[in-house]
């Protein structure tokens, strides 16, 4: 996984974007809730600091940062060394799994879709938020990407191409939601929520295991 000293030697970084951002987080957080399922075990995949786990309610989670796990655990999370490439989980363990700007990380995506395919349970369901690369935020990370800490070695998605790779790994039936419709400094209380994607540039996918 890309980056995984870098998180570990800039962790306060990274929790200094969500200090700097809060309204942009929260309308992260509406987004990915909304499509998030009310109940059974739940697993975020590169949970980080816990940030998005915590107060979604998801209990597990895996990651492979040291200062992050750390920082996951003191947010209450049960939190287990690895990577999305090799879950340290049994088959059919959990009911939905997440990942939160985490897949533009992976270094085997197909591997990884295919490792939440085995832990989740039959109608189980997997989401992913993350920067959609063809919206006006993905475009200005590109271009900033050899001046960034975190994302110098990440590779961004459209959906479209996120779709290919769930379906390859047996996901369907899917829904979608998006927000951030301007500039992060422009994002005000309750910024919009929207089912569909193409508009909005942090794009939450949810598929479903058959």
């Amino acid at each position: 996984m890309p980056g995984v000293t870098t998180f570990d030697q800039h962790s306060r970084e990274y929790e200094a974007w969500f200090e700097a951002n809060p309204r942009a987080y929260e309308a992260e957080l509406r987004a990915i809730r909304e499509l998030l399922p009310k109940q059974g075990k739940g697993l975020e995949i590169g949970v980080g600091s816990g940030r998005f786990a915590a107060p979604l309610g998801i209990r597990y989670g895996v990651e492979p940062s040291k200062a992050m796990r750390d920082q996951a655990r003191l947010r209450g999370i049960k939190v287990i060394k690895g990577v999305a490439e090799s879950l340290p989980f049994t088959e059919s363990e959990f009911d939905h799994c997440l990942m939160v700007t985490t897949v533009c990380f992976l270094d085997d995506i197909e591997l990884a879709f295919s490792e939440a395919h085995r832990v989740l349970r039959p109608g189980g369901s997997f989401l992913i938020g993350f920067v959609d690369r063809d919206s006006p935020l993905g475009r200005d990370y590109l271009a900033k990407q050899d001046k960034s800490v975190f994302y110098q070695d990440a590779t961004f998605y459209s959906t479209k191409e996120l779709i290919v790779h769930l379906e390859k790994a047996g996901f369907s039936d899917f829904r979608f939601h998006q927000t951030l419709f301007g500039p992060l400094k422009d994002i005000g209380v309750n910024e919009p929520v929207k089912e569909g994607f193409g508009d909005g540039s942090f794009v939450v996918v949810r598929g479903e295991r058959m």
